[in-house]
């Protein structure tokens, strides 16, 4: 048995035989409360036995005859699917004439010369130990006439008389069933099967029928060439003879087959789970039906009821269990058991004898808010045993509520049906019962309802021309509305013509897409009000302008040709301003049941002046007629003469018949009642008729009043019920209504999701799947599968925090799902539960899982302190989400020179549990950048960055401050190196070194002139003793040029700034830079000027030559930063 659970496993895999473990199982479930048992379980290993070897002779067979070829496969379990199939493994072909029977033999109701063949094999499959089973193959000679004459006549003489009879048609004659009658037994709700099979010569034409009644429609399918009955579902009504018909051109035979359906037990009601209080009375019922009619036998606790515990509280009456002033120590769980030889059924109901003092459920101080003039409904959830009363109270010492404004509902909600300004208040809650008193108080707020004061008007506008529609609101000032503006009840087009503003739509210059309904939807979060009007957009009226406009109404209405169901109007039209009418409107008032309410009654082309209209009984009729053309419809006519019609039976039944149970106990059976002039006369009521479905129960129905809805109570949970509702009134009913089926209400699902399996995919995702639950124990729609899961802790933290559970839903009969954004490296538990349209079911038991390590995420802070000429101090923190076991840090820095290009890569490993660190022998004045991150056994986490500088040494300091371009830094005890301006981005400076480079060219140029005629020219000389003692000489044959670098390459670089994972910089401001291509002074130009070396990109990695200082540059050092 699994630990902490109730699961038998029994597992043969690693050795053990299945026989072994052949028998009844029965689960038993106790505790200090009573013992609940569960049905039994029978187990039984599957067998697919050998064929036994026999000798099968060949089957020499006449033209014409019949045959019959046996499978006898052997007797496995379950029973094999038997197909007959050839040599080369292809399905031997059926038809009227050749055929499989349900036992596997293959009839042949007449042979045929191309029947001969020596490959008819039978097969059996064994699906649960997928094994195939073969039969040894059967041999069929067919002799036809043709050929049996001939041999004949080889072998006797010409005076002999010989030959053989041709084929001759034979009458029909049944294979199977034998006999002129048989009987068979089949169980309700089962699969029945009827088989009959003829030989005879025509092929014989099988026919079916039910003797004294008909097939069951929409249940009755014929197989296998009508030689096989199936009825689906089968139940008592079902019994009777039912007679095949074999049938050819000469003659017929028939089968009679008797059939009897038999029932296992099935629940007429099943016991349900009692709670009462001491003292309390009681009933257990269990009622069950069957055939023959099962026996009702009781258990307590699981123990026979007559020998178990005696309770004097308790009396046994065949299928109910009557409780009579129960005390605490009734309670018990009760099985009851309903039996015939056909099957059992079980059930359990806990009898829980419960003393507890009411509490209330709902939040207390809880905030409800409606608009004026709607209902309010106030809740106050509740439990206590015995059960509660409820007293609603307004205000802190007001009177208990009472009266027709309010509505007390069973569950405690108290219903306010017209809440009005004087509603608002403080209602008190008071739960009472013989154990104590609680109380809850709750809130009500009144608000304003949304009003649209201005509303959108109709717009006739021409094309081209501007339109404009008003939407001016008034709400309550504590609610925020949201004006949304629609065409055609559609979003507006995305067109910058469509102006919205806060109380108005304009459209710019329209066209004739433009035209249709504009509509403004004011929305807030207790209401939502909405207006419409149309925009027309009519062409440009020509010179002069012909007025276009809505018609005139129609005038001198007149009814005549009066009848019960009909009567005659006629009008005149109005006139018709410039543009024909096409249709007129007829629209009726009824003053006898919604006065002032026009009605849309029928439309006639516009040149009808009259029309014949339908009446309906009991309605006193006004009519009206609306003109229309292009531009419009006109205004009503001025209403016609009364006419009351005769009062009739109604004519129509209530539409949108439905059956849904809001408890488990009940079914509540809604429609949408006869509006008034559909009622044909006084005194409308409705007819509602139900009762169980698939049970032979008589119609139980009730009257009521001129309502939507009747509840039925007591009825089992989630069984299907056929529903009616007939109108009637005073003068008699409406035609028979058509049924519906409905369901009585859900109750919560009784079982867990069992075998749920988790299997960790990676770090932060997890499949979880889980066996699906029973369907009957669902006890309604089942909606999916809710898969509870929280962390329980981090394993590299061993540290609990606040369990935050999540819920993923998997709709349907899902049995898998998806778990991500786990953490990795911690400890999650799960389970899961069915759900139904009532609620959830009970958990699974938990299940633990662990997600593995992942990779750490960045530090959570890395600080560079004590600068010195040549040290930094570094500290950090440990990464907040750690991902595991912290392994090592590393550390990586470089050089930032004054062009901000990146030096040397050094790299560090760091132990885990260090946090500080000091880097010595650093240069001095010099800004580094450093890279740090954490490791896990997985690998690196993201890195965090920082950008410092050592202090400068004092001796530079001083020639700096006497050049005026190194500015003091700010703070005591640190020199702090700060940004200079670069003075290789000065204009001044430029053009003086460009000078200089023309003057160097020309001396060049000269030079090699004089050479070339054998003359030299001192200029070496010249350059040696006019040279700056700080500027290094720049050799004629060394080509090597710094990085050209304009403004914006002298931006700073600042902290946590982002860099290639290759530690690279990459150059984003200039395609055209020199360095970009070399390392250090190798990159170099011949004397022509063309580029001498090799592209590198490892430029970072490598120590740089030349100047790497970063310090501020001087007329002096911009000359060095070109070396």
């Amino acid at each position: 048995m699994k630990p902490n659970s109730g699961t038998l496993v029994i597992n043969i895999m690693n050795g053990g035989k299945a026989e072994a473990y052949e028998g009844v199982y029965q689960c038993t479930a106790r505790n200090e409360r009573g013992a609940a048992v569960s049905n039994n379980i029978v187990i039984r290993p599957s067998r697919s036995p050998l064929w036994t070897k026999e000798k099968l002779e060949p089957n020499h067979v006449r033209e014409g005859d019949s045959l019959v070829l046996h499978c006898r496969p052997p007797v496995g379990l379950p029973p094999p699917i038997i197909f007959w199939m050839d040599n080369a493994f292809q399905r031997l072909p059926q038809s009227e004439r050749v055929s499989q029977g349900l036992n596997g033999d293959l009839y042949f109701s007449n042979v045929q010369p191309e029947d001969t063949r020596e490959d008819y094999i039978c097969y059996a499959r064994f699906n649960h130990t997928q094994t195939i089973q073969q039969k040894q193959p059967i041999s069929v000679k067919v002799f036809s006439m043709d050929s049996l004459n001939d041999t004949i006549a080889a072998n006797l003489s010409d005076t002999d008389i010989y030959g053989a009879k041709p084929v001759t048609e034979r009458q029909p004659v049944l294979l199977t069933p034998t006999g002129s009658t048989s009987t068979k037994v089949e169980l309700r709700g089962n699969v029945l099967l009827l088989e009959c099979i003829a030989a005879g010569l025509p092929t014989p034409v099988i026919r079916w029928i039910k003797e004294g009644g008909e097939l069951p429609a929409n249940r009755t399918f014929f197989e296998n060439f009508k030689k096989t009955l199936k009825i689906i579902d089968v139940s008592e009504a079902d019994s009777g003879n039912y007679k095949c018909i074999a049938r050819n051109t000469l003659g017929s035979v028939h089968h009679v087959i008797s059939v009897t359906v038999k029932a296992a037990p099935y629940w007429i009601t099943a016991p349900r789970n009692l709670v009462l209080s001491p003292g309390e009375d009681g009933t257990l019922i269990c009622r069950a039906n069957g055939n023959p009619k099962p026996s009702i036998s009781w258990l307590a606790n699981g123990v026979p009821i007559a020998i178990a515990q005696e309770d004097p509280s308790r009396k046994v009456d065949g299928d109910t269990i009557i409780f009579s002033h129960v005390q605490e120590r009734s309670s018990a769980v009760y099985q009851c058991n309903a039996s015939n030889e056909y099957g059992y059924l079980l059930a359990n109901a806990f009898v829980n004898v419960l003393a507890e003092p009411p509490r209330i459920l709902t939040p207390a101080n809880k905030l409800y808010q409606v608009i004026a003039d709607s209902p309010a409904l106030l809740d106050c959830a509740y439990f206590g045993s015995p059960k509660p009363e409820i007293e609603w109270f307004k205000g802190v010492k007001g009177s208990i509520l009472r009266g027709n404004e309010y509505v007390f509902h069973d569950n405690g909600t108290l219903e306010i049906p017209v809440a009005q300004k004087n509603s608002a208040g403080t209602y008190t809650c008071v739960a009472r019962n013989e154990l104590g008193k609680i109380q809850n108080e709750v809130q009500l707020e009144i608000k304003d309802p949304t009003m649209i004061i201005k509303q959108p008007e109709y717009k006739v506008i021409q094309r081209y021309g501007q339109a404009s529609f008003e939407c001016i609101i008034k709400h309550d000032s504590t609610l925020l509305p949201t004006v949304t503006w629609l065409k055609d009840n559609d979003e507006l087009p995305d067109d910058e013509r469509f102006l919205v503003g806060k109380d108005n739509l304009t459209i710019m210059n329209v066209t004739d897409k433009d035209d249709g309904t504009y509509t403004c939807i004011v929305n807030t979060t207790l209401d939502s009000v909405s207006a419409s009007a149309v925009l027309t957009v009519v062409a440009a009226p020509p010179t002069p302008a012909i007025i276009y406009a809505r018609p005139n109404p129609p005038f001198d209405l007149e009814l005549t040709g009066q009848l019960e169901r009909s009567i005659e109007l006629s009008w005149i039209p109005g006139d018709e301003n410039n543009s024909p009418i096409t249709n007129f409107v007829i629209e009726y008032e009824d003053a006898l049941h919604e006065p002032g309410v026009w009605h849309y009654q029928t439309e006639v082309p516009g040149t009808q002046t009259t029309v014949q209209l339908k009446l309906s009984p009991y309605v006193n009729y006004s009519f009206r007629v609306i003109a229309v053309n292009k531009i419009g419809r006109s205004q009503p006519s001025e209403p016609s003469e009364q006419y009351l019609t005769k009062s009739a039976s109604p004519d129509e039944n209530p539409a949108n018949v439905q059956g849904i149970g809001s408890e488990p106990d009940n079914l509540v059976i809604t429609w949408e009642p006869l509006k008034g002039f559909q009622s044909n006369g006084p005194g409308l009521q409705y007819k509602v008729s139900w009762r169980q479905k698939d049970v032979d129960d008589e119609w139980t129905s009730v009257i009521v009043a001129n309502v939507s809805k009747y509840i039925v109570s007591g009825t089992p949970t989630f069984v299907p019920y056929e529903i009616k509702v007939q109108a009637l009134n005073d003068l008699g009913y409406a035609p028979e209504p058509s049924e519906v089926i409905g369901h009585s209400g859900e109750d919560l699902p009784m079982v867990a999701p069992g075998n749920v399996q988790v299997h960790v995919i990676n770090s932060t995702l997890a499949k979880v799947q889980w066996d699906p639950v029973p369907l009957k124990t669902v006890r309604g729609n089942l909606q999916g599968y809710k898969v509870y899961y929280w962390k329980v802790q981090s394993l590299s933290r061993r540290s609990r925090r606040h369990v935050e559970k999540k819920i993923l839903t998997f709709r349907g009969n899902k049995t898998f799902g998806m778990l991500p954004g786990l953490e990795p490296y911690s400890s999650y538990k799960l389970n899961v539960r069915v759900v139904n349209g009532k609620g959830e079911g009970p958990a699974s038991p938990d299940k633990v899982f662990k997600t593995p390590e992942g990779v750490p995420s960045s530090p959570s802070f890395l600080k560079i302190t004590n600068p010195t000429l040549d040290s930094l101090t570094l500290e950090w923190g440990s990464p907040t989400h750690p991902n595991g076991v912290l392994t090592s840090y590393t550390l990586k820095f470089q050089p930032i020179n004054n062009t901000h290009e990146l030096g040397p890569l050094v790299e560090i490993r760091i132990p885990a549990n260090e946090s500080s660190l000091i880097l010595k022998n650093l240069n001095y004045s010099t800004r580094y950048k450093f890279y740090f991150n954490a490791q896990t056994s997985v690998g690196s986490g993201s890195q965090i960055t920082e950008e410092a500088v050592t202090i400068m040494d004092e001796g530079k300091m001083d020639t700096y401050k006497e050049t005026g371009i190194l500015h003091p830094a700010v703070g005591a005890g640190k020199a702090m190196a700060s940004r200079q301006v670069d003075i290789a981005t000065q204009g001044w400076f430029i053009g003086l070194m460009c000078a200089v480079a023309l003057l160097i060219l020309i001396l060049l140029i000269v030079c090699f002139i004089r050479r070339n005629k054998g003359g030299k020219y001192p200029v070496k000389e010249k350059e040696d003793a006019h040279a700056d003692p700080e500027i290094q000489p720049m050799k004629e044959d060394d080509g090597t040029f710094g990085e050209y670098s304009d403004a914006e390459d002298h931006k700073p670089l600042k902290k946590g700034s982002r860099t290639p994972s290759d530690r690279t910089v990459k150059k984003e401001d200039s395609d055209d830079s020199l360095v970009d291509y070399g390392e250090g002074v190798n990159g170099q130009f011949n004397e022509d000027g063309s580029f001498i070396g090799q592209y590198s990109g490892k430029k970072e990695k490598e120590p740089a030559e030349g100047n790497e200082s970063s310090e501020a540059p001087s007329p002096v050092n911009a000359m060095n930063s070109f070396v």
